[in-house]
């Protein structure tokens, strides 16, 4: 995920287009859906989120940004941090996610997947990959990482030795920009990033099964730049519920969603 805000390409903003202007019906099966915010919990508006997550009642962050990329442990009723990791200055955080008894966190260009003990936070491996790091999820299986491109990466967690690689598509036509993901019931949802859709995603075929619409929801914040765009999926499996964010918003949004007729 960059770190400097850019225009989505023409191709791109015509596949967003078609997504919330065709008709289900007439165009084929994916679903739309929207939202309906019912929980808002605070966030600190100096936290670049890359990668959000929910385990054993806690919630998880990875921020980006040189110099200020950390990897966090936090309360979510009152956004107090109870542990924190910073990554070198040299490093750009991105996604993350847990795999067991441990915390996978991508960096952006630095090639690197630093390795977290899930208990202390200490360092207990790192891999390299050959491609930037964007998203990162857990399929029960396979760590899946995003680049921003239109790809998805099956990683062994072991070795992180890449197992296979997916192509998202909708009709046909890539989807490009990626970015962080979550694994919920069977799909993998995904930001695109400088949108404001999650897309729901086929893990065998890689077509886009669902969107969730969620334009409006980041004038309900305080937005700390330019840069703060919507970027963060959560799904509490204890509570079944899902929380959203962005980079530098002042909250952390548990919506529930109701299919477009």
């Amino acid at each position: 995920m960059m770190h400097q805000q850019i225009h989505l390409g023409a191709r791109q903003l015509v596949l967003l287009f078609w997504l919330f202007t065709a008709s289900c019906g007439a165009r084929g099966e994916i679903r739309i859906f929207d939202y309906e915010v019912v929980n808002t919990y605070p966030h600190n508006t100096r936290f670049f989120t890359q990668g959000l997550l929910m385990h054993e009642g806690y919630l998880y962050e990875g921020t980006g940004r040189y110099g200020e990329s950390s990897l966090l442990q936090m309360r979510l009723d009152d956004g107090e941090v109870l542990k924190r990791k910073a990554l070198g200055s040299r490093y750009f955080g991105e996604g993350i996610t847990i795999a067991g008894e441990r915390i996978y966190q991508l960096t952006w260009r630095e090639n690197m997947v630093f390795v977290h003990d899930l208990e202390t936070f200490d360092s207990v491996d790192s891999h390299y990959i050959p491609t930037e790091g964007w998203g990162l999820a857990w399929d029960g299986e396979h760590l899946i990482v995003s680049d921003g491109s239109d790809q998805l990466y099956f990683y062994d967690p072991d070795g992180f030795r890449e197992v296979r690689r997916l192509a998202v598509t909708v009709e046909g036509r890539p989807l490009r920009y990626l970015n962080e993901l979550e694994y919920i019931n069977g799909e993998i949802w995904a930001n695109v990033w400088t949108s404001n859709e999650i897309v729901r995603i086929d893990p065998v075929s890689g077509e886009v099964l669902s969107v969730v619409d969620l334009r409006g929801l980041r004038e309900q914040t305080i937005a700390g730049g330019n840069d703060a765009v919507l970027n963060g999926i959560a799904w509490d499996a204890d509570n079944n519920r899902l929380l959203v964010t962005g980079k530098l918003w002042a909250h952390i949004f548990e919506i529930e969603l109701r299919e477009r007729n």
